[in-house]
């Protein structure tokens, strides 16, 4: 299949820029939590125009965390130095995790349970990518388990199957490593932190910052997890929950601009009408025009082929994604 990559080629610059930045992933999230049904009437995700995602979707306790998910790729993606400095501290501080070249593999993008979204990513799993555990033992080959991971994500039954060092490893939402090593860690994403979970496999928590507790990376011996807290003021956590915030009341006004008192910033109010202009067009034909709005010369879209695995029960599909790939550096 085609997936469409983009490559950052500068860093965001304003307010507006870095909105519609983070927006995208957001849109990708909501269309993605669309039940399968559903977007079967319309002939498909890449047939669902802005306008029906307020139509179509049902609101779920879940949708912020994989929207959350799908944002924090983004950002290491795109190299973004509010969230790269301190994934690199944790897998490389904290972890020890050999090498230069840090990127992210997205493992899951839909929790509903109705659908799981598989990103093997072949250009960066190779036959030789290991999978560093928290616990002792010979590191696993992630290429040799991966179809028994997304098994054990579906089915119980089928976790026993997998080595002890990596078991839990199917709760992980990225795995985060180092291209030019080969070495990665699963790493789970919490928009609550209070949602981390002990398990073997899982190396890294990524989660809001707490109050009261360190802002800066930190070993969790009960959880056995690296823990590496995203901030607020000024900084990546504000940044998405106000992007959260538009993606909201934008799609409770009907995919319009909302009142003023819904969405008092200037900033925020340009964003909606950004999307409200484009509300007659697909959403993931908008999620590829607003790259140039990100910022001008910010991503430079290309096409390559991978292969996606979309897992709906025993069936096999695939579909169109959208791959953020970050600025080579020399």
């Amino acid at each position: 299949m085609d997936i469409r990559s983009e490559i950052q080629q500068n860093p965001v610059a304003d307010e507006v820029s870095a909105l519609i930045a983070v927006i995208r992933p957001i849109l990708i999230g909501l269309l993605g939590g669309l039940k399968a049904d559903v977007v079967t009437e319309l002939g498909g995700r890449d047939r669902v125009k802005l306008k029906m995602l307020p139509r179509l979707r049902r609101a779920s306790d879940g949708d912020c965390g994989v929207c959350f998910e799908l944002a924090v790729h983004d950002a290491i993606r795109r190299r973004d130095s509010m969230v790269m400095e301190r994934v690199d501290t944790a897998v490389r501080g904290f972890c020890s995790l050999p090498g230069q070249e840090l990127d992210s593999i997205l493992f899951a993008a839909e929790r509903t349970g109705s659908e799981q979204l598989i990103d093997t990513a072949r250009d960066l799993i190779t036959p030789d990518s290991v999978v560093m555990s928290g616990s002792r033992g010979r590191p696993v080959k992630l290429h040799r388990h991966l179809s028994g991971i997304a098994q054990a994500f579906r089915r119980p039954a089928a976790r026993a199957a997998l080595p002890y060092s990596i078991s839990g490893v199917w709760k992980a939402d990225l795995f985060l490593g180092t291209t030019d090593e080969d070495r990665w860690v699963a790493t789970t994403v919490k928009s609550n932190p209070g949602d981390l979970e002990r398990a073997p496999g899982l190396r890294v928590g990524i989660v809001p910052v707490r109050q009261g507790h360190s802002d800066a990376p930190f070993r969790d011996d009960s959880r056995n997890l690296v823990v590496c807290p995203l901030l607020y003021d000024g900084n990546f956590m504000q940044l998405f929950y106000e992007a959260w915030n538009i993606a909201q009341q934008f799609l409770a006004a009907d995919a319009r601009v909302p009142a003023e008192v819904a969405l008092p910033s200037p900033a925020a109010r340009q964003v909606a009408r950004t999307l409200a202009e484009r509300r007659e067009f697909v959403v993931i034909d908008v999620v590829e025009a607003l790259v140039p709005l990100a910022q001008p010369e910010l991503l430079q879209s290309q096409e390559h082929q991978a292969t996606v695995i979309l897992e709906r029960g025993d069936d096999t599909d695939v579909q169109l994604v959208v791959v953020p790939q970050p600025k080579k550096t020399s």
